[in-house]
């Protein structure tokens, strides 16, 4: 009858015990933590179809109403296509199948978790030069300032006679993967791609250091590429670099791109007007002389007009009057244009056309306003796109050529395969570290109620981990995972001390030193680990030209997230154990 008593007291005593250890605020910061953590990873192992990286302007998908993510978007809130034609799609390789047997000039239904879309399949076509020449009529309209009317005059000229043939279909304009499970953002060396350190050939400082990174971010989105990280960083002796990493490029079309120092130029026809940085005086960018004119309903939405005042030099301003002295004014919608354009050419690519209005014909103006627009399918979309064209030419215009020259100091290429081969070694060789490290803990105090509160720590010490990457954009590449093992072994460490520190001292030391005593002593030892590691990876955040700046502030994380959240509370729930098992 006594030890069905001393029974039934041990089941009472526990569950007073559980409910003494959720009126722990330690142990309620730690769940909290853990919700917030897993909100924001957002995890769905059984998403599908594929995510869109990026949209190529002016594609058949373009005008479909497809737009790019924003840079800065969470994985998880990216736009999947989920169904082509009512045939699912559920990675990436349905996706680039179904692609490949599009034919020309049909038009395709695209489903995505937002809308669905229907776009026309567009023909290539290759123009073949004949070395004939034919005679080819065509009309101009220039307004004849004597009799204050538009004449339109038909011309004859002499032109090559080509011939052209259709070569399958025009690209879509769609880039794709596979679509995330998670919030957590992969870094180059899991997800396929290319990073390039460079360094300046001569000393600039911090504003020519953020021109430059503006100016090469420019020109990477210029031609079409997307996820892009472009930052400065340092080593230890002060000398400082330019990281770029870029998903799905090689690294000869990114060493290509951003490695030269480059050109940029305005031109009337073939001839040069001028050049940015030497032949531009000033851009402005303030609002007494940059500003969105007006926003106007259109067919298909809106569209907002910009304005920005830039200074020529004078010896451009001259080329410019003597180029269009002889130029037809052309009336359209009401308002004379210049029968030319002024084309805007980076590194030898068109970027913009600009339209000269009639007031500059012959005159050596120094001061000239560019004019552009933006359009939506709301007039707040139309803003924010004039705005953005605004912002992009004025950067052009403003840096044209990089401020300095850059060499390749170093190049990392990882395609996607061995990028997916990272993840399954690295998952596999986690799984294998976690069992192994909890069967020693098991061997060591031979007690599952010690070793499954550590592991119920360690995950949950990942998880709020990795809810803080999520949360804070934070690429988890292979360095950050060995970060994470790094924090989480650390954390064995410290929850080992916990344990020896409360069971050893309660039985060696006398009676009046109490758990909490015991547990002082414990978070004593804790800190001072916890501060030295600390130390020793600030250093880091500056080593290797920055390369390890991720690992060394994953680590700092990982152990802060550790001593200040579950440690504190696996301490309460060690306390509870010890104390009902009598250590």
């Amino acid at each position: 009858m006594r030890k069905k008593a001393g029974n039934n007291f041990n089941k009472i005593s526990i569950k007073m015990d559980i409910k003494k250890l959720f009126r722990n605020w330690r142990i309620w910061i730690l769940i909290i933590c853990l919700v917030f953590a897993i909100i924001s990873i957002h995890p769905n192992p059984w998403a599908s179809g594929v995510a869109i990286r990026s949209v190529i302007k002016d594609s058949p998908t373009y005008q479909a109403g497809f737009t790019s993510p924003k840079p800065n978007a969470a994985p998880m809130s990216r736009e999947v296509i989920q169904s082509i034609n009512n045939q699912p799609i559920l990675n990436i390789n349905d996706y680039n199948s179904y692609i490949s047997k599009l034919l020309a000039n049909t038009t395709i239904t695209i489903k995505t978790n937002r809308d669905i879309y229907r776009v026309i399949v567009k023909s290539k076509y290759e123009i073949i030069n004949l070395n004939e020449t034919i005679f080819e009529l065509y009309t101009e309209s220039y307004f004849n300032e004597t009799s204050n009317e538009t004449i339109n005059v038909t011309r004859q000229r002499i032109v090559n006679k080509t011939l052209t043939r259709e070569v399958g279909i025009e690209n879509i304009g769609l880039k794709v993967y596979d679509a995330p499970t998670t919030n957590i953002r992969k870094g180059l060396d899991l997800q396929g791609g290319t990073r390039v350190l460079l360094k300046p050939e001569e000393q600039i400082n911090k504003t020519e250091v953020d021109t430059l990174i503006e100016n090469m971010k420019q020109r990477l989105n210029v031609y079409g590429l997307s996820d892009i990280v472009v930052k400065s960083t340092s080593d230890l002796s002060g000398e400082t670099f330019i990281l770029v990493e870029i998903a799905g490029a090689s690294d000869e079309e990114v060493k290509d791109l951003i490695a030269k120092q480059g050109k940029f130029e305005g031109k009337i026809g073939n001839d040069s007007v001028f050049r940015g940085g030497q032949d531009i005086r000033r851009v402005c960018k303030s609002a007494d002389c940059s500003r969105i004119e007006r926003c106007n309903k259109i067919t298909d939405g809106y569209a907002c007009r910009f304005m920005f005042a830039i200074t020529l030099s004078t010896e451009s301003a001259e080329r410019h009057a003597e180029l269009t002295k002889d130029m037809q004014i052309i009336i359209e919608n009401g308002e004379g244009f210049l029968e030319k354009p002024l084309d805007l050419y980076l590194d030898d690519q068109l970027v913009d056309t600009l339209r000269i209005g009639e007031s500059l014909k012959g005159r050596a103006e120094t001061d000239i306003s560019i004019s552009g627009s933006g359009v939506g399918l709301t007039e707040q979309e139309a803003l924010i796109e004039a705005n953005a064209n605004m912002k992009r030419l004025q950067t052009i215009l403003i840096t044209g050529s990089l401020p300095v020259k850059l060499s390749v100091v170093k190049t990392d290429n990882i395609s996607p395969a061995l990028g997916n081969e990272f993840i399954n070694n690295t998952l596999f060789v986690g799984l294998i570290a976690m069992i192994l490290v909890i069967t020693t803990i098991i061997i060591r105090y031979k007690r599952l109620v010690v070793s499954i509160p550590i592991a119920i720590t360690l995950c949950s010490e990942m998880i709020i981990l990795l809810g803080v990457a999520a949360l804070i954009g934070w690429n988890i590449d292979l360095i950050a995972i060995a970060a994470i093992i790094i924090a989480i072994g650390t954390g064995v460490d410290s929850q080992l001390v916990i344990i020896d520190e409360i069971s050893g001292k309660y039985r060696n030391e006398s009676v009046t030193l109490g758990f909490k005593d015991k547990i002082k002593n414990a978070f004593f030892i804790v800190m001072a680990s916890y501060f030295t590691l600390v130390v020793a990876m600030i250093p880091l955040m500056f080593a290797g030209a920055g390369l390890l700046k991720g690992f060394a502030i994953t680590t700092i994380i990982g152990i802060s997230i550790g001593v200040f959240i579950t440690r504190p509370a696996f301490a309460v729930v060690a306390e509870n154990i010890l104390k009902h098992h009598g250590e």
